[in-house]
C-alpha cells in the first residue's frame, strides 16, 4: 500500500514539473521570433513560436502610392486569423483522433500547443 502511495507521489510530483517545463516552454516561443518572405524579399512577415503573425513589411513599389501601413497591418491581422482557424480545426481534428474521449489533462496538453479551448 505505501508503496502505491510513493508512486503516485512520484507521479504526482513529475506531472508539477511537467507542468513547469511546459509553461516555460510556452514563454520561450512567445520570445522566438521567425521571418518569411516572398517576391526576392518584397515582402517579409515576423511570427513568434506561438504561430502569431507580429509584423509584415511589403516594399513601397508593390502598393503604388496605397496606405502601406494600413495594408501591413490587415495582412498580419488576416494572418492571425487563418491561424486561429487552423488552431481550432486542428483540435476538432484531435477530438475526432480521440473518439470524443474527455482525457484528464488532454485539454490542458493541447491548450499548451496552442489546439484547442
Amino acid at each position: 500500500m505505501f508503496k502505491g502511495l510513493a508512486n503516485l507521489t512520484s507521479l504526482m510530483k513529475q506531472a508539477q514539473e511537467m507542468q513547469g517545463k511546459m509553461a516555460e516552454m510556452q514563454e520561450n516561443l512567445k520570445k522566438l521570433r521567425v521571418s518569411g518572405s516572398s517576391g526576392g524579399g518584397m515582402v517579409t512577415v515576423e511570427i513568434n513560436g506561438q504561430f502569431q503573425a507580429l509584423s509584415c513589411k511589403i516594399d513601397p513599389s508593390l502598393l503604388g502610392g496605397s496606405d502601406q501601413e494600413m495594408i501591413e497591418d490587415l495582412v498580419v491581422a488576416a494572418m492571425n486569423q487563418a491561424v486561429e482557424k487552423a488552431k481550432e480545426q486542428s483540435a476538432a481534428e484531435m477530438g475526432k483522433m480521440t473518439g470524443g474521449l474527455n482525457l484528464p489533462g488532454m485539454q490542458d496538453m493541447l491548450s499548451q500547443f496552442g489546439l484547442g479551448g
